[in-house]
């Protein structure tokens, strides 16, 4: 951060949990940070609170039947907070003038148009929507380096990697990264076991508070499959050289292996205002209201090698990274499709990646050289997942 001079910040997923994690860092430092623009999907009273609190510039609801409301809201509550409604309105205030930095927290496909334009614009791109580079990973970071803006990535693991490389980013000496997993509420079990687990069970994680439908990716260990897709573009490694290990303790966030025999690792507690306080701070640090790590009373790590038997939803993020193309997007469309469904009680867990299987086998990966293809392929994925519900009951 240049100075003292005021980092204007555009939340977008305000009401989320990385949200909320993002508004507070942003509140402990009022002489050097503020949020400009809160972007929300729906929920307008949680917007309209979380503007009495931080009293931005401007207030955006994804849904445009939400507009009244939040024009109401807002001048009910005294405040000069301009509202405005609609994706394009998001994606127009990610790369407008009225903010330096963007956090691109809106969840899923939703996200992707925003992330894109804020690249182009050349922001400080805090990225926690890993569906922008699962989708269009190629795409994303071309329109970053042509839009001169810097990604830092806001998930715990590849935020770690981010700090273990040297600060120009180059992955010159790298051998391979490690990305670590805490395993998810489900670790240890077999396939027999997880047949009739419920979705309360599968978003209880052991370690992290996160949204519904990444609590259940990571109890699928898609999410750490999605991890994987991610890394490949932030980093420019080749999938074998990206691995995963299973670490319950969730405090090692991940591992960069040099070619000398040196591995670095970051460590802290699993606290996303960590992630976020480095991505609003770089190249300084700054607090975050995390404690620091004592691991004298936490004892010991333990790691482990996934089981792709079990949780077969990392195998398929590889096959999909391998087959390339549209592939990644097929994969994320019809993952969305099912998570959905089995949050909603119409399939079983196991039944996740049977539908991304059978979706991955039904649509041939394509070139995926225009934000027109990939927008199709996901369409199609869709379709064919939703299509495919029917067969899989719960």
């Amino acid at each position: 951060m240049a100075g003292l001079l005021m980092q204007r910040v555009a939340i977008l997923g305000a009401t989320g949990s990385i949200g909320a994690s993002a508004l507070d860092v942003v509140a402990r430092h009022p002489d050097t940070m503020r949020a400009s623009v809160l972007a929300a999907g729906s929920n307008v009273a949680a917007l309209v609170a979380l503007c009495r609190r931080h009293r931005p510039d401007d207030a955006v609801i994804a849904d445009e039947s939400g507009f009244a409301a939040l024009r109401d809201g807002l001048a009910d509550a005294g405040l000069a907070t301009r509202a405005h409604a609609g994706a394009a309105a998001i994606d127009a205030l990610a790369s407008g003038p009225g903010c330096d930095t963007v956090v691109a927290a809106i969840v899923g496909a939703a996200g992707l148009d925003s992330t894109l334009a804020a690249a182009r614009a050349g922001k400080r791109l805090l990225l926690a929507n890993k569906e922008s580079l699962v989708l269009a990973g190629e795409l994303m970071m071309a329109a970053a380096r042509e839009g001169g803006a810097q990604i830092i990535p806001i998930d715990s693991e590849h935020n770690a990697i981010f700090q273990c490389l040297p600060r120009d980013g180059a992955g010159a000496g790298v051998r391979r990264i490690v990305l670590t997993a805490s395993g998810g509420p489900f670790r240890g079990r077999d396939r027999a076991t997880l047949a009739n687990v419920t979705p309360a069970q599968a978003v209880a994680h052991p370690k992290w508070s996160m949204g519904p439908k990444i609590s259940v990716d990571s109890a699928t260990l898609m999410n750490k499959g999605l991890e994987v897709i991610e890394a490949c573009h932030l980093f420019g490694l080749p999938p074998e050289r990206v691995d995963v290990l299973v670490h319950p303790q969730s405090l090692v966030h991940s591992l960069v292996e040099f070619i000398d025999g040196s591995t670095l690792a970051q460590l802290g507690l699993p606290d996303m205002r960590t992630a976020l306080a480095v991505g609003l701070g770089w190249p300084e640090r700054v607090q975050s209201g995390v404690a620091g790590l004592d691991l004298l009373a936490h004892g010991r790590l333990d790691f482990e090698a996934p089981d792709t038997a079990a949780f077969p939803c990392l195998r398929l993020a590889y096959a999909a990274l391998a087959a390339g193309g549209t592939a990644p997007a097929v994969l994320n469309a019809a993952n969305e499709v099912a998570v959905s469904a089995f949050l909603q009680g119409r399939v079983g867990f196991l039944s996740i990646p049977v539908l991304v299987e059978e979706t991955l086998e039904a649509l041939p990966a394509r070139a995926a050289d225009t934000l027109d293809a990939l927008r199709e392929a996901d369409n199609e994925a869709r379709r064919v997942a939703s299509a495919a519900l029917s067969r899989h009951p719960a």
